[in-house]
């Protein structure tokens, strides 16, 4: 099963960092079981909401290039508070260096401007056709649908702008 963490994009400065916000329900189908009597997002959703917003700023970065991003190592995650239905948990992510494969960053949540969770990520970045080269179709596919994705958080205009290109005429 697959959770989208990340509502909305609300900044973006390719190469450097992103902010993101996940908005919480009542309705998150994850609430009736953490919690019923107490319903808060779970400690591992949170982490996972900061790997989705590092993931976004990574495809953005490099254009799409790469099908997969993915978690490759998560150190010194801290929490702070719970993060409850009608509230907003806004995600910052800054990338701290990369290699050919690998992008570091550091990452914190907050809630009403409060500590909710922090740390700092290892996010790996791949092609599924790099060692399966007959699924090179299922890399185009994905990388279509996520930039799909990515223009519904992130308004094609709102990016252009965030770029420094003209967004109409």
């Amino acid at each position: 099963m697959h959770f989208s963490l990340v509502d909305r994009i609300l900044e973006l400065e390719l190469g450097r960092r992103i902010v993101a916000v996940k908005n919480l329900s009542l309705a998150e189908e994850y609430l009736a079981d953490h919690f019923p009597q107490f319903p808060v997002m779970p400690g591992v959703l949170m982490l996972e909401a900061m790997v989705q917003a590092g993931a976004w700023l990574v495809r953005a970065t490099e254009d799409f290039q790469h099908s997969m991003v993915i978690l490759r190592q998560a150190n010194n995650i801290k929490y702070g508070r719970f993060v409850e239905p009608g509230q907003s948990l806004q995600i910052e992510a800054e990338i701290l260096g990369q290699t050919e494969e690998e992008t570091r960053l550091k990452a914190q949540g907050t809630v009403d401007g409060q500590f909710a969770v922090g740390g700092r990520l290892v996010l790996v970045r791949y092609n599924l056709a790099d060692s399966q080269p007959h699924r090179k179709y299922a890399d185009d596919w994905v990388r279509k649908e996520l930039r799909k994705k990515f223009y519904l958080l992130y308004p094609p205009a709102q990016f252009q702008d965030s770029v420094g290109l003209q967004s109409g005429p």
